[in-house]
């Protein structure tokens, strides 16, 4: 199993990385090579979503990807009348893009041997809408949308397709939005039901399961892990 996860160099990625080392043979991505190189995988390609996506379209194809997990994703936090075209495009080209190209190019292999395995990580901001961060939420809900129509077109070679949407997760990205926002980290942990932030290890092992035979049946679906935060208060 050849496995590739995007956005690795730390938080999330990184988790899912180091997690998925049992199931097969991992190759990662990202912008940092010195913290590529760090997850001590079969192999890495340094790699911009938003500039130069084709080096890692042709990386999919020579390595046989069979397991592709999106995971990169950028956040800006203001209202839509801040931002200028570069990054309204930048962040559509990150989050959803890039994204989808990728899988295109991992299709053809995984229908030829009849298996694989898509995950995308979306967010609960694309699930409920967060204010002031109106492009990210639009973009993670394009993810899932994705999602769902590539289910069923992927379904009877059996090629499942999800979305796992993070709610708060205690990584960089997640503490540096918090410090953009308007909001405290304790205003926050007080709307979420369990007064926690999640672990990027929780996520990692819902992949983990994901890719595996036992979740076959499981394709086109949107799981939420946010420690309830989507539930309501």
């Amino acid at each position: 199993m050849n496995i590739l996860v995007t956005g690795a160099s730390k938080g999330i990625g990184n988790a899912i990385a180091r997690e998925l080392q049992s199931a097969g043979e991992v190759f990662v991505t990202g912008r940092n090579e010195h913290a590529l190189a760090a997850c001590n995988v079969k192999g890495f390609c340094v790699c911009d979503l938003s500039k130069d996506i084709n080096i890692l379209a042709k990386f999919i194809e020579e390595k046989n990807i069979d397991v592709l997990i999106n995971n990169a994703g950028e956040y800006i936090y203001g209202g839509l009348e801040t931002m200028d075209i570069a990054d309204i495009q930048r962040l559509y080209q990150t989050n959803l893009i890039a994204p989808a190209y990728l899988v295109s190019k991992a299709i053809p292999h995984m229908k030829g041997q009849r298996w694989g395995r898509i995950i995308n990580i979306g967010s609960i901001s694309g699930v409920m809408g967060e204010a002031y961060a109106s492009i990210y939420s639009s973009s993670k809900s394009g993810l899932i949308g994705l999602t769902k129509a590539l289910a069923l077109e992927l379904a009877e070679y059996n090629i499942t397709v999800n979305t796992i949407n993070p709610g708060w997760v205690e990584t960089e990205l997640g503490m540096s939005s918090i410090e953009e926002s308007e909001f405290s980290k304790e205003e926050i942990i007080d709307t979420i039901p369990q007064k926690r932030f999640v672990k990027p290890e929780e996520v990692a092992k819902l992949c983990k399961y994901l890719i595996s035979e036992d979740a076959k049946g499981i394709t086109g679906q949107s799981i939420n892990i946010c420690a309830g935060l989507s539930v309501g208060i």
